[in-house]
Order: C-alpha cells, then sequence, then structure tokens
C-alpha cells in the first residue's frame, strides 16, 4: 500500500499540499479573526463585492482574448496587454477633444459610443497585424519562438506608444452622466461601476453568442480542435485564426474604455498590470475555455477586492489593501495546486498539451 501511495504522489505533491493546505488555514483564520473583529459593516462588504465585479468584468474580457488564441494556436500572446493599452490610450485623444468642445458633455452617450469604437478598432487592428507580421510567419517554429516574439512584440507596442504619445499620465474626462449614484433594492452602486458591469456582461454574452452560435464561431472551434481536419473541410485556416485576434482584440479594447471610465487614466505602461491579472484569470478559469476566462476574471477580481480585508486585516497586516496583488496570485498558486486545469479548464490531450 505504502509503494502505491508513494506511486500516485510524489515528494513534490505531498510538499505543494502542504503548501496550499497551509495558505488555506491562514486564510481561515484571518477571515475568521476579521469577522468577529466586526471591523467592517453589511456596507462595506457590499462596496467590496460591488468593486470587485466591476474590475473582474474588465480582467474576464481581456481574459478572453488570452484564452481565445491559446485554445487555437497553444500559445501565451503576452502583447495581448499592448493590445488592450492601444486602443484607450488612442481614444483618449478623441474623448479629450470632444470634452474641449463640449460635445461630450452635450451628447455624452454618443461620445462614449465614439469612445469605444475607436478603442476597438485601434486594438483590433493591433491585434490583426500582430498575427499578420509577427506570429503567422512563425507558425511552424518551435514554441518558444512564438513566445519570445510575443515578448518583443509586447516591448516593441510599449515604447512605440511611449514614443507617439509621451511617457506622461493622461487624465480621461470625467462624464457626468457617470458621477454620483444609483439606490438599487437598497444598495447604493456607484454609477460609473454598474455601467462598467453592465457592459462587460453584455458584451461578454454577445462574444460567447458569436463563439458558440455563428458560423465563423463554429469554424474557429473547428480549428481549435484539429486544423489538418479543418483544412480538409474547406474551413479557411489562417482566416480564422486572424478572426481570433480580431475578435480578442475588440474584447480587449472595449476592456480598455471600461478600465479608463473606472480608473480614469491612461498611459504607456497601463496594459502591464491588468494584461497579467488577466493571464491570470484565464489560467484560473482554465486556459483554453471562455466561460472559464470570463469565471476566473469575476473570481479573481472579488478575491483582489475582499481578500485583502477578509484574509489579512485579522492577522494583524498594517496596510492590507496593498497585498491585493499577492491575494491574486496566491489564489493562483492555490488553483494550480489543487486543480492544474483550472476551474473549468480540459484535460488537455498529448497532442495539444
Amino acid at each position: 500500500m505504502g509503494q502505491r501511495f508513494h506511486g500516485r504522489f510524489s515528494p513534490t505533491d505531498i510538499v505543494m499540499w502542504l503548501i496550499g493546505g497551509g495558505l488555506i488555514f491562514l486564510a481561515i483564520w484571518g477571515a475568521i479573526a476579521t469577522l468577529s473583529a466586526g471591523v467592517y459593516s453589511a456596507r462595506h462588504w457590499i462596496d467590496f463585492v460591488i468593486f470587485g465585479l466591476a474590475q473582474g468584468s474588465i480582467y474576464a474580457l481581456i481574459a478572453t482574448g488570452y484564452t481565445m488564441v491559446y485554445g487555437v494556436l497553444r500559445m501565451i500572446n503576452f502583447a495581448h496587454s499592448e493590445v488592450f493599452m492601444s486602443g484607450p490610450y488612442t481614444a483618449y485623444f478623441v474623448a479629450a477633444a470632444f470634452y474641449r468642445s463640449g460635445f461630450l458633455d452635450a451628447h455624452p452617450i454618443v461620445s462614449l459610443l465614439f469612445i469605444f469604437i475607436v478603442s476597438m478598432a485601434i486594438s483590433t487592428g493591433i491585434a490583426f497585424a500582430l498575427e499578420r507580421v509577427a506570429y503567422r510567419p512563425l507558425r511552424n517554429a518551435p514554441r518558444l519562438v512564438p513566445l519570445i516574439t510575443a515578448i518583443g512584440a509586447s516591448f516593441f507596442l510599449q515604447y512605440t506608444f511611449r514614443g507617439l504619445y509621451g511617457s506622461g499620465f493622461q487624465a480621461y474626462p470625467v462624464f457626468k452622466m457617470l458621477e454620483g449614484h444609483w439606490t438599487i433594492l437598497g444598495i447604493r452602486i456607484l454609477r460609473f461601476q454598474l455601467v462598467v458591469i453592465l457592459a462587460a456582461v453584455l458584451l461578454m454574452l454577445a462574444l460567447y453568442s458569436f463563439v458558440m452560435r455563428t458560423r465563423i464561431g463554429k469554424a474557429i472551434r473547428a480549428v481549435s480542435e484539429d486544423k489538418e481536419a479543418s483544412a480538409l473541410m474547406g474551413i479557411d485556416v489562417d482566416k480564422m485564426i486572424s478572426m481570433t485576434f480580431v475578435i480578442g482584440g475588440a474584447a480587449a479594447g472595449a476592456a480598455g474604455v471600461l478600465y479608463a471610465v473606472m480608473f480614469k487614466q491612461v498611459h504607456f505602461f497601463m496594459g502591464f498590470i491588468p494584461g497579467i491579472k488577466a493571464f491570470t484569470a484565464a489560467v484560473l478559469g482554465g486556459i483554453g475555455n471562455i466561460p472559464g476566462a470570463m469565471l476566473g476574471g469575476i473570481f479573481l477580481g472579488l478575491m483582489e477586492s475582499i481578500g485583502p480585508s477578509l484574509f489579512l486585516d485579522g492577522l494583524g497586516i498594517v496596510a492590507p489593501y496593498q497585498l491585493k496583488d499577492a491575494i491574486a496570485f496566491t489564489m493562483l498558486v492555490l488553483v494550480l495546486i489543487f486543480r492544474p486545469t483550472g476551474i473549468l479548464g480540459e484535460r488537455l490531450a498529448v497532442k495539444k498539451a
């Protein structure tokens, strides 16, 4: 029996499970201590949840780009964070022009829609160009080569936009219609947070419906399953791969505007941290799985918002919210220890892995 146990669980597995168990014990201990102290009221916890949903919705939209590209090409597009940055940063100049002319205050909905269109168009164009110029020539290269190319493309785009737009922070114009709050069922919700959540949910539903119900979406899923068989069935594989980048780019551009509306600033390095968080969300949900990426983004946003106060305050941490990134990546470690394929991840066959 000892040999059977040793065959199923290596010493490394045992150590990782002990680490995971220790982290869970600390989290439970901290949560009990925080709740027992009664430092935070129900109003505080509701605010944490709402902010977490808004932030997680943005992560979810960005994560769909990572997970779709991985599902089709089995590569991590690390330049996707700059695809996310390029749209809202360019659209900032449109928003600023609208604000100076008074058009933004006179027609806020039209202005916001136009800003969305500009951001999504720029991000889509950058994503399409990345696939055609940087990745398509390396389609049959060893897997490490496209990965290094993606990192190089990320730096290239960062510093290209720094050269074009400058290295300073740009303050996004304030939409007056999104100032203040609404009260829904007795719960006070900031207007911009509710708009971010609703817009992100609608965009995610539209994206999922497109992938699952349209002919192009079915073709993309077929290419993801087997490129050779898809080509034999008459599907243009290169076109479907380009469409995957286009869809991911459009989602990233929309997420970028929501991010700018929520945090009210843009800069050339703005994509790095949200990009890493979105990649983490894609892995949490199950890389290659679109609903998993969406679920992972929401989960990560909630943990970042609630976790520092819930888990760390009770442990006596002086400034728990400064460790929200540590909470996020600790969640990733725990998922990888106890469920390596992610929350909704599939077990990849040897051919896909």
